[in-house]
C-alpha cells in the first residue's frame, strides 16, 4: 500500500497551508523550508504554479503520482468539467469519506483504519483506501471496532453538518453518501483548473 511517508511539516511549509491537518510549525515558520526559505524568492513561473497545485492536491488526498494521473485521465473521459470531476473522485475515495465523517482525525489515520479493516461499506469489510464510494452506499465502523479510542476521540464533538453530501447516523456510527459533492461545497483550497492545464500541455 504505497503512500507518502516523508516529512509532513516541510510539505505544509512549502505550500503555506496545513494540508495534513493542524500543523503548529506554520505559526512559527510561515515561510518555505530550506536555507533560503525566509528570503525573497523569484517569481514562480506559470508552469511552476500549475505543478505546485497538482502536488498540493496529491499531498492533500494522499495519492501518489501514477494513481493521480490515472484518476485525471478517467476524469477527462467523463462528461462534465474535468477539474471538478477529478476533485469529486478524490472526495469519494473511501479513506477521504472516513475522514469527512469524522471517524478519523486525519486522512492518514483514515487510511490506516481502512487498511486495518475497521471500516465497512454496506455492511461488508473493505480494506482498500482508494475504493470509490458510490452515492447511496453506507460507510460505517465495524461492530467490534466501535469501542476503539481513536474513533471515539475523533467523533467526540465532530460537526457532521459541514459536509452536506454526507448523512451521519449516530446510533449506527455510519454515514451515507447522498450524492457527489458540488465544487462549492468542497473546502480544499485547490485550483483544479491549473491541474487540468498542466496535464493538457
Amino acid at each position: 500500500m504505497a503512500r507518502y511517508i516523508g516529512p509532513k511539516s516541510k510539505i505544509a511549509r512549502r505550500f503555506g497551508e496545513a494540508i495534513f491537518g493542524a500543523d503548529k510549525v506554520l505559526s512559527k515558520k510561515n515561510y518555505p523550508p530550506g536555507q533560503h526559505g525566509n528570503n525573497r524568492r523569484r517569481k514562480t513561473s506559470e508552469y511552476g504554479l500549475m505543478l505546485a497545485e497538482k502536488q498540493k492536491a496529491k499531498y492533500t488526498y494522499g495519492v501518489l503520482e501514477k494513481q493521480f494521473r490515472n484518476m485525471f485521465e478517467k476524469a477527462a473521459r467523463t462528461s462534465g468539467i474535468t477539474g471538478e470531476v477529478l476533485l469529486q473522485s478524490l472526495e469519494c475515495r473511501l479513506d477521504n469519506i472516513v475522514f469527512r465523517l469524522g471517524i478519523a482525525p486525519t486522512r492518514a489515520a483514515a487510511r490506516q483504519l481502512v487498511g486495518h479493516r475497521h471500516i465497512v461499506v454496506d455492511g461488508e469489510v473493505v480494506g482498500i483506501p482508494s475504493y470509490s464510494v458510490k452515492p447511496g452506499q453506507i460507510v460505517g465502523v465495524r461492530e467490534k471496532s466501535k469501542s476503539l479510542e481513536v474513533i471515539a476521540d475523533a467523533l467526540a464533538g465532530f460537526n457532521h453538518s459541514k459536509y452536506p453530501w454526507l448523512e451521519w447516523d449516530e446510533n449506527t456510527k455510519s454515514g451515507k453518501l447522498l450524492h457527489k459533492p458540488e465544487r462549492a461545497d468542497i473546502p480544499e483550497n485547490i485550483k483544479e483548473q491549473l491541474i487540468v492545464e498542466l496535464y493538457s500541455k
